[in-house]
């Protein structure tokens, strides 16, 4: 076979190019005006895009599927315009919308029933905005897979007709405003893999129908007040993978069965009721993160959980009644969190325990042997966790109740949490700005200390203090915070015994203060000194009335024991992930102690007052009993009652007499008496 080969000129080079532009330049006219969306999707997106004043919606007509800067945009801070198209209808000559997704833009505006205008919509996605109003009962015709309105400002109930959009598998509504109780209706769902119902005002018991959500993978309603008992239905859901239970009103204890759900990575839990024992886990054997915290649980814990879950991560079992030696418990090499606060656990604390450079807390236990650190380990909290106060080899701060190491000199104490050394209120504030940790302890001048418990969830590198933005008004103390994830704890060391005024400062300054973000994000936590609770569900924003505000808590309180304890602690309440996935917790701006007593003057202990005042009070009231029986209290009054009825005496006016006697003349007197001369 014979090749020829043609030579173009340099000259005709040009012109074939040209030629060809003009090839693929029709080609591409051809494709867009083959491929067109239709009229009512490009009306319905208009109608959308001015209710919700979506700037990255440009230009939309019918070929918006062909040109990507129509409809989507990348933005700096993580927002996300994303529109996509499926243009394979009618031999790929007709398109129609199949995904929106809408993130942190900061949207304002009430959820438009327009949506339902788009009858292929599989996914709709508004994560992180600030839209309000209801779930529009429109959105019932629409083949959704996926909707998600987590972190918004929605309210009301949702709606039963929800339940007849029967594709859809992932219903994310979590930190919103949505109340009252659950449709039963969902639970015709039966595709339903994620419901994730956290951080809004839910009420009543979960619905018998969810027994059809057979798979289920990923079930959460923390910071909800669903109530009642946890359904054992939940452990026929033999594909769920995660469950968060924590701060509800639910009671336990936990229904065995969900303890055998053998692809379980995630629980998390915090219930109220009777006591349970450590539960069986041979059976979850996938398990990375295990939280049972404040469940009454009680007994050893299993000395062989390396080998039941050899992939665990993070293990919390604080605040329960856990007994026993954790010497024979076995190192888990991947575990990078464990928390064992507030139980009672005894013996020596293992090797690898103490050695590890992990986040260890095992603080507020009943420990003893040797202590092999001080006070401030970077990360193992070991707070309070020793019982015995008389081993001198063990440092003050592991003693129980952090006993005074000498004299008990001050009666004041001026934090500034979260912020510099500075001067309010002619008080000089000490500074508050060590890192701290998930699990750490910070001692300043041995005047006063501050302990945290607990890692931000999403946010394993997250400060634990924070400062308000420029706009905001908040100056001097309330510019800076110290906040925590679950458990912070200040303390004033050596005071003198006494009666002092606890003054607590808040403000709010994590929220926006933007009127379009009114209301968004809710946090809650508890506050408690010398272990008495004194806020339950604290909301530092509706008590001062705004974002920015600021507000002050006064408490008087007796010190005893030389050692003062304020406690804030988050139960699960309120939202967690808007407007930032920290904005959750304890939060707090100072804290100024000053005694109710002259400090000048010697100090009565508080222990001598009462007694005192007791003893006082019981010889009144024997001096008075005695007095009464010597008639000198109103029985030497009933005697002369009585004398004077039987006599049947009177009195009379100097007037009286001096006419009676002829003004004491002497032809009336009869005599003389004790008292003098006496007259008839």
């Amino acid at each position: 076979m014979k090749l020829t080969f043609h030579v173009i000129s340099n000259k005709s080079l040009p012109v074939i190019l040209f030629l060809v532009l003009i090839v693929l330049n029709c080609l591409e006219e051809f494709g867009s005006e083959a491929q067109i969306l239709p009229e009512d999707e490009v009306e319905a997106l208009k109608q959308i895009s001015t209710k919700l004043k979506i700037p990255y919606w440009k230009n939309i007509n019918q070929t918006s599927c062909n040109r990507d800067e129509d409809l989507n945009a990348t933005i700096s801070n993580s927002g996300i315009s994303k529109v996509v198209c499926n243009c394979s209808y009618n031999s790929s000559t007709t398109c129609h919308i199949t995904n929106i997704q809408l993130k942190r833009l900061y949207l304002s505006g009430e959820l438009p029933d327009d949506f339902a205008n788009l009858p292929y919509l599989q996914e709709l996605d508004f994560s992180v905005n600030y839209l309000n109003g209801s779930i529009p009962k429109a959105w019932k015709t629409l083949p959704l897979v996926i909707l998600s309105l987590l972190a918004n400002n929605v309210k009301g109930i949702i709606p039963k007709e929800i339940a007849d959009i029967v594709t859809l598998e992932h219903l994310l509504l979590t930190d919103n405003k949505l109340e009252g109780p659950i449709p039963p209706e969902l639970g015709n769902l039966t595709r339903l893999k994620t419901l994730v119902l956290s951080g809004n005002n839910f009420a009543g018991t979960l619905p018998a129908t969810f027994a059809n959500l057979k798979d289920m993978t990923d079930f959460r309603i923390a910071g909800t007040n669903f109530s009642g008992a946890i359904p054992g239905l939940i452990g026929n859901w033999t594909k769920l993978v995660r469950l968060d239970m924590r701060g509800t009103s639910m009671e336990g204890p936990i229904p065995s069965t969900i303890f055998h759900l053998k692809n379980l990575t995630t629980l998390v839990s915090d219930l109220k009721g009777p006591n349970m024992p450590f539960p069986d886990l041979r059976d979850m054997n996938s398990m990375q993160q295990l939280e049972l915290r404040n469940c009454l649980i009680n007994g050893p814990i299993a000395s062989n959980i390396v080998e039941i879950m050899p992939g665990l991560m993070q293990l919390d079992l604080s605040f329960n009644r856990l007994t026993g030696d954790i010497q024979s418990l076995q190192e888990i090499p991947s575990l990078l969190d464990m928390y064992l606060t507030s139980n009672l656990l005894t013996g020596q604390i293992p090797a690898w325990i103490t050695n590890a450079e992990r986040n260890f807390d095992l603080s507020y236990n009943d420990f003893t042997g040797p202590s092999q650190s001080g006070c401030q380990d970077s990360k193992l909290n070991k707070i309070s966790s020793y019982s015995s106060e008389e081993d001198q080899s063990v440092s003050w701060c592991l003693k129980k109740d952090l006993p005074c190491f000498t004299k008990s000199n001050y009666h004041s104490l001026f934090i500034n949490c979260g912020g510099p050394e500075m001067t309010f209120g002619g008080e000089k504030y000490d500074a508050d700005l060590s890192p701290m940790g998930p699990s750490s302890f910070f001692s300043y001048n041995d005047r006063w200390a501050c302990s945290n418990t607990g890692n931000f969830v999403g946010s394993r590198r997250a400060n634990y203090f924070t400062q308000a933005s420029p706009n905001m008004s908040a100056t001097d103390l309330y510019s800076t915070a110290r906040i925590s994830p679950l458990s912070l704890k200040y303390y004033a060391i050596c005071l003198r015994p006494g009666n002092y005024k606890v003054k607590l400062h808040f403000a709010e300054i994590m929220f926006p203060i933007d009127q379009t973000a009114d209301g968004i994000g809710t946090r809650v936590f508890d506050v408690s000194i010398q272990g008495k609770r004194v806020l339950k569900d604290f909301n530092v924003e509706e008590a001062a009335k705004g974002v920015g505000k600021s507000i002050i808590k006064d408490y008087d309180v007796d010190v005893g024991n030389c050692t003062l304890e304020i406690h804030l602690y988050w139960a699960g309440k309120g939202t967690a992930f808007i407007p930032a996935d920290i904005a959750y917790g304890p939060l707090i701006s100072a804290i100024a102690v000053t005694p109710n007593f002259d400090p000048n003057t010697g100090h009565i202990p508080v222990g001598l007052i009462a007694g005192t005042v007791a003893a006082s009070s019981i010889l009144i009231l024997l001096i008075l009993a005695i007095l009464w029986k010597k008639g000198c209290l109103g029985k030497k009054d009933l005697e002369d009652k009585e004398l004077k009825e039987l006599l049947q005496t009177n009195y009379f006016t100097l007037r009286e007499i001096k006419a009676a006697t002829n003004n004491f003349d002497f032809a009336n007197k009869i005599g003389e008496g004790g008292f003098g001369p006496v007259y008839k």
